[in-house]
């Protein structure tokens, strides 16, 4: 069974979202308060992660809104 763009982009969207919720419940910010030998990763990293996602999520969206405007959702 295949899926439409509208579906997978969707999907990718939630998944970006997740991606997102974990980050936020990690709490980045208390982590890199602690001595750095007690880092599990580099904040900085993390940083970097979610502009990703953030611009991962962003591109999405405007997909879906394109793709909806084109009644290919």
């Amino acid at each position: 069974m295949s899926t439409g763009p509208g579906e997978f982009l969707h999907g990718l969207e939630v998944e970006v979202e997740a991606d997102l919720g974990m980050i936020a419940d990690s709490r980045p910010e208390e982590a890199a308060a602690a001595p750095v030998t007690e880092w599990l990763v580099d904040p900085a990293e993390v940083e970097r992660e979610q502009i990703g996602l953030r611009s991962l999520l962003g591109a999405v969206e405007a997909l879906e809104g394109d793709a909806y405007h084109h009644g290919d959702v």
